[in-house]
């Protein structure tokens, strides 16, 4: 732990002492990364306990204060006070009827209301007055982008080819005006990324949320889960190293990234130097459908397993009702902390390091008291750490009535013993739908863009995946992209082909 508090040190102060750290040039962040760290490592201490926070160690300070989170309750009563107040709409129906004539745009705009996304993002002290575009225009611009535009350079997307006069309805939906010629410029959407708060962010997907739920794109049953994904940055070779007991500091020009174990890929290196997205998502059990909810990103050197309850923390502040998780088997819950803190159970695959206790069946999961036993055991709960069992044979089926216990405490554990024993009804199931979890992350990478991340900086890059998870929901809304059916021409085609092959 000593050379990740070391690296969180360093970070501390080359953003404090160089506050314009971004602009310099790489020669100048190299002596600078140098020299910090050599004076950092000279005078740091190992004798001294760790004071350190968790959130800090593992980069996501910012994201683990939940001060100023607005919960579903809340967004749905500040939603009616603005709704039976008597204050005109900005985002009015004409645009939509006069120039958003596209179905999938014309929907989103109905739907945000530029009232409360201005509320949402403004700060103690803002007036319009202050500001030449509203918040809303700047985030409406964003969403256009990641719905319409993702592949291309934000200085391609605010240029007169996306936002000229002709452009009618791509300025209607921002809300520019359309007999002059007001531009966005790149620098002010970088600008408006950069600026947004962590809590900002996060009452923005509450916002979305609230009118998710409403649609009834969710059915009854609902399965949470969580999963991550690596975000590669440019950041190709660290500015300075420095090994210690074996554990390696890098520090590069993106002072919050890091290098990490990437996920086996054909056509990829085994590291990845950058940020792990963390996200929770809701898996519509009857569909297989998911949808993402929220996201930390963390740098990519952390094990998945430390962010799980900050991730669930954050869910449960946001007012979503978590009581089942699925995961992969990153994210265990051996000690049962996790449930004891949030009352959340978590199902994952059992660990193959786990050895199953003595006369368990490896097959189905059954408990019997010795080996002498055919009846398999009544599970009657959780007590102190560990499995209650009880026998379930009848007087008759009993062969060792003298020398039985009839009971055994099995400790919880991260294989097939966890909270949600491998046996338990459902659980198979459950563990299927985990795969689900990744269709989000195809959508935030492939359809809105975050595949190749251009921005250079934590707060700017959560900033998009924000801005990405409130498109698909958006998308996912508007119901418009629906895969149409095959054409009869079509459907014969691939018979000819699936004969030929």
């Amino acid at each position: 732990m000593h050379h990740k508090n070391i690296k969180c040190v360093v970070r501390k102060q080359l953003k404090t002492q160089f506050p314009n750290w971004k602009r310099l040039d790489r020669k100048t962040k190299r002596k600078l990364a140098k020299q910090v760290l050599a004076e950092v490592n000279a005078k740091y201490d190992f004798s001294v306990p760790i004071t350190t926070s968790k959130e800090e160690l593992l980069g996501i300070g910012e994201q683990a204060s939940h001060k100023g989170i607005i919960n579903l309750q809340g967004m749905a009563r500040l939603i009616e006070i603005f709704n039976s107040s008597h204050i005109v709409r900005l985002s009015g129906s004409h645009r939509s009827q006069l120039f958003l004539k596209d179905e999938e745009l014309g929907y989103i705009d109905e739907l945000l209301d530029d009232r409360i996304i201005n509320r949402l993002l403004a700060y103690r002290g803002y007036s319009p007055a202050m500001r030449q575009f509203l918040p809303s225009t700047l985030l409406r611009a964003e969403l256009l982008k990641a719905i319409r535009y993702p592949e291309i350079s934000y200085r391609k997307f605010c240029s007169e080819e996306y936002f000229g006069l002709d452009r009618k309805q791509n300025r209607a939906f921002c809300g520019l005006p359309l007999n002059r010629k007001e531009m966005i410029d790149h620098t002010r959407l970088c600008q408006f990324r950069h600026s947004l708060t962590f809590t900002q962010q996060v009452n923005l997907l509450v916002y979305m949320l609230y009118h998710f739920n409403q649609s009834g794109l969710l059915g009854e049953a609902i399965l949470h889960g969580v999963d991550s994904t690596e975000l590669a940055t440019d950041c190709k070779r660290p500015l300075t190293t420095l090994t210690i007991n074996g554990k390696k500091i890098r520090i590069y020009s993106d002072l919050d990234c890091d290098c990490g174990k990437r996920r086996n890929k054909r056509d990829k290196s085994p590291y990845v130097i950058g940020y792990r997205l963390h996200t929770l998502t809701a898996i519509d059990a009857a569909t297989g459908h998911s949808f993402p909810l929220v996201s930390l990103l963390a740098p990519a050197n952390h094990h998945d397993s430390h962010f799980l309850p900050f991730l669930v923390k954050l869910g449960q502040a946001m007012g979503i009702e978590l009581e089942l998780i699925t995961a992969d088997e990153a994210y265990h819950d051996k000690d049962d902390a996790l449930f004891m803190e949030t009352g959340v159970r978590v199902i994952t695959p059992p660990s193959s390091k786990v050895r199953l206790p003595e006369h368990v069946d490896t097959q189905t999961g059954s408990i019997f008291c010795h080996g002498g036993c055919a009846v398999p055991m009544r599970h009657m709960g959780i007590e102190d750490g560990c499995h209650e069992y009880k026998c379930a044979a009848t007087t008759g089926e009993r062969d060792y009535v003298g020398t039985c216990r009839k009971y055994r405490l099995i400790p919880l554990d991260s294989g097939w013993f966890q909270r949600v024993p491998g046996s338990a009804e459902h659980v198979q199931e459950a563990q299927e739908l985990r795969k689900h979890c990744e269709r989000p992350f195809n959508l935030l990478k492939h359809q809105t863009g975050m595949e190749t991340v251009r921005v250079r900086s934590q707060q700017a890059t959560l900033a998009r995946c924000t801005i990405s998870s409130m498109a698909v929901l958006l998308i996912k809304m508007a119901g418009v992209r629906k895969k149409c059916p095959a054409t009869s021409l079509q459907q014969e085609l691939l018979w000819e082909t699936k004969k030929a092959a």
